[in-house]
Formats: C-alpha cells, sequence, structure tokens
C-alpha cells in the first residue's frame, strides 16, 4: 500500500507542477486560457495574480516531493501536510471558482490521503 500511496501523493504532486506552470509561465497563452475559462483581455489583466497563485502551487508541489523524499516520519507528515493543503484548497476553489476543481484536485487529493492513512 506504500507504493500505491507514494504514486498518487507523486501524481498529486505532478498535477501541481503543472498548474504552477501554467499559472506563472503560461497563464496567457491560448492553452492556459482555454484551461482557466480566461480571456486574452483578463489574463493579461491577472497575469501577477496568477503568478503569485502558481507560486503556492509549487510550495504545495514541494512539501509532497520533500515527502517523497525524506524518510518517516518527517516523510509521513510533508505528505499528509501537503495532501490535506490540496484538499481544503481544492475544495475552497471548488466552492469559489469552479466545480472542475473538484475532479482536478480534491478526487486525487482524497485518493492519495486515503491510500497514505491505510499505508500507515
Amino acid at each position: 500500500m506504500t507504493i500505491v500511496a507514494d504514486i498518487l501523493v507523486g501524481l498529486v504532486a505532478l498535477i501541481h507542477l503543472y498548474i504552477v506552470v501554467l499559472e506563472m509561465f503560461l497563464w496567457t497563452t491560448p492553452r492556459a486560457r482555454a484551461g482557466f475559462g480566461t480571456t486574452k483581455e483578463f489574463a493579461e489583466e491577472t497575469k501577477t495574480l496568477a503568478a503569485n497563485q502558481g507560486l503556492y502551487n509549487g510550495f504545495l508541489a514541494l512539501a509532497l516531493v520533500w515527502g517523497l523524499i525524506a524518510s518517516d516520519p518527517t516523510g509521513f507528515q510533508l505528505k499528509l501536510y501537503g495532501i490535506v493543503c490540496v484538499i481544503v484548497a481544492g475544495l475552497y476553489g471548488a466552492a469559489t471558482a469552479s466545480k472542475r476543481i473538484l475532479f482536478v484536485q480534491v478526487v486525487p487529493g482524497a485518493l492519495a490521503l486515503i491510500a497514505l492513512l491505510l499505508a500507515r
């Protein structure tokens, strides 16, 4: 079960690294605008805010990757912290921005959390 948990935690980290790239570096591109449902004008006006948001997603990914590398108990604690933060942020985002975030962020995070706790 530990391997499954680590794979799921790694998947969540990769999702957040992808979000970092979209928000920090590709925010004004057609791909990012389509993914986030923004117009060219809105993307230009908000690119600094999006980059800031991307940085926070990077912090979440870093906690998860560090948790995968670190030995226990630190590794477990970092993975647990990172996954719980991902789920909470996803729930808030789904309530305030887009229900799609439930499937992109919350569901993978919840599956990783379940596997992580079962592996313990």
